[in-house]
């Protein structure tokens, strides 16, 4: 999208152009978002998925918690018995390829 499409997609928030146009800069830098030159104006597309983006803004909590181990053994004590299902197979997964 361009910073215009995406200022008009913000629905009931007034934001400057200027605004959002720093706001996608910003994520570029950061890599979260890549962008290409679509005429005159910069086009956006996010760098990976929703989940991918969860994934990389819960890693980011657990580097700042100071103790990472401590959060993730926490979050897994405190596990719905789908979400303990889930990392499960996950974990399965993991092994197999390794």
């Amino acid at each position: 999208m361009k910073v215009r499409e995406v200022l008009d997609s913000l629905e009931g928030r007034r934001l400057a152009y200027t605004t959002v146009m720093t706001i996608l800069d910003n994520l570029h830098r950061k890599e979260w978002v890549q962008r290409a030159m679509g005429g005159l104006a910069y086009r956006y597309v996010p760098a990976f998925s929703r989940e991918e983006a969860a994934a990389r803004a819960l890693r980011q909590v657990l580097q700042a918690s100071g103790d990472p181990d401590g959060a993730l053994l926490y979050f897994a004590e405190s596990a719905t018995d789908r979400e303990s299902e889930l990392l499960r197979a996950a974990l399965g997964k993991k092994q197999r390829r390794s």
